[in-house]
């Protein structure tokens, strides 16, 4: 089939969905080759393959993976071939993509337990059952030496140091190990391995899969479009959304917990939230969001409505209206919640403790200087009382301690 000889009505399909390809992403590239295969599937009611491969360096999914799920689902609800790759024998490298220094190796026990989670979590998504779910092991464990040496020579290594964190560390004189130089190799093969006819990720792999389409030319496939979408930014404003940075928002949190970090994110991010996560679906937000960035509108009233959209695409409609109530009652207003946990501790015969050393046992802060950070910005309550010095000694009884925002506890001390 030429594109001079393309039905009319396969043209006009041909386009409509080149359309969604295109929707929210940075760069398409080999649109134009793609093009023509988009047509034949059509024609022959054969499907594409379109891979996303993530690396499971982390037991969370969060709201940045979601961005490129979403794409997936988007081919997928065409008809087409939804591949989720895992990466576990990737994992095992350490994707270089984005790092000033090498990235730490993780064991294999913690690979297969994360790569565990992202098959669960992955469902609030996409559609399991039609969806063709692999891990780079299957084939990357039975290549000889001999197959990844041939592997290794549809590729220079000058080519590879023009990659901009390579060439970064190359001019500082940080180190470069030679394990790292391999991932590319192995995210081209994974596209030789599933045929893959597209590859969705974020704008941090464009090098990985730009590469895999050399990779799959040496093995005398054709080459896979890729597109590319944008890096989400995480709750501190300033770095991409990141478990190893602290400044993530997991699919999986409570509906509580995601609504209230999705409230902590600067009016700048929220812009950038808008525009990254709505997924063709928050047409009706447009005014105000253009109003807010024109310094007017309510900030406030439109984070509440990402947030509670946002909660309810993953949690159910009920979940984000009830998460908004609370957001409004307990952090607003000011009101206790009605779902207080309660917590237990013995003072072994002394006759007080601290707060310091209570809420260490209960583990509602990671450290003791967590706990002082958070009474010196006011963020500490005992019975409705701020506390400044949590070295306060606390008697038997029963208090209602607050820490932070979100995290509450009645705790009977005797």
């Amino acid at each position: 089939m030429t594109t001079e000889r393309i039905d009319p009505k396969v043209a006009s399909e041909v386009e409509r969905q080149l359309a969604l390809f295109d929707r929210d992403a940075i760069d398409f590239f080999g649109r134009e080759e793609l093009e023509l295969r988009l047509a034949t599937s059509i024609v022959e009611e054969r499907p594409l393959r379109v891979k996303l491969g993530l690396d499971p360096s982390a037991p969370d999914l969060h709201l940045g993976h979601t961005v490129v799920l979403h794409k997936l689902k988007c081919f997928q609800d065409l008809g087409h071939t939804a591949i989720f790759l895992v990466g576990d024998f990737t994992a095992a490298i350490g994707d270089p993509s984005g790092r000033s220094k090498t990235r730490p190796p993780l064991a294999r026990e913690q690979i297969e337990e994360n790569a565990r989670t992202y098959v669960d979590q992955m469902a609030r998504v996409l559609d399991v059952e039609r969806a063709e779910v692999r891990f780079n092991s299957e084939w990357m464990d039975a290549l000889t030496p001999a197959d990844f040496v041939r592997l290794c020579s549809h590729y220079t290594v000058a080519r590879l140091l023009e990659r901009d964190d390579f060439a970064k560390r190359f001019a500082s004189g940080t180190a470069i190990f030679a394990h790292e130089l391999l991932y590319p190799f192995v995210q081209g093969y994974d596209s030789v391995a599933l045929e893959a006819d597209i590859e969705v990720g974020g704008s941090d792999q464009t090098f990985n899969m730009l590469m895999a389409r050399e990779v799959q030319r040496g093995y005398g496939q054709p080459p896979q479009g890729v597109i590319t979408h944008p890096l989400l930014v995480g709750t501190d404003g300033t770095e991409k959304m990141s478990k190893s940075l602290g400044n993530y928002i997991g699919v999986t949190e409570t509906p509580n917990e995601m609504f209230g970090k999705l409230m902590s994110v600067s009016d700048a991010a929220l812009l950038e939230y808008i525009d990254i996560l709505a997924n063709g679906e928050w047409e009706d937000l447009a005014p105000i969001r253009e109003a807010m960035e024109q310094g007017s509108g309510d900030p406030m009233g439109l984070k509440k409505e990402v947030a509670r959209r946002l909660v309810a695409r993953y949690e159910g409609e009920d979940a984000g209206a009830a998460a908004l109530d609370r957001f409004e009652r307990v952090v607003q207003a000011k009101e206790l919640p009605e779902d207080i946990p309660e917590a237990a501790l013995s003072l072994d015969g002394r006759t007080d403790l601290s707060i310091l050393e209570a809420l260490e046992q209960l583990g509602l802060t990671k450290s003791r200087g967590e706990t002082r950070r958070v009474a010196r910005q006011g963020g500490l309550t005992v019975e409705g009382q701020k506390v400044e010095d949590p070295t306060r000694r606390l008697v038997a009884g029963i208090y209602v301690i607050r820490v932070g925002r979100r995290k509450f506890v009645r705790l009977s001390l005797d």
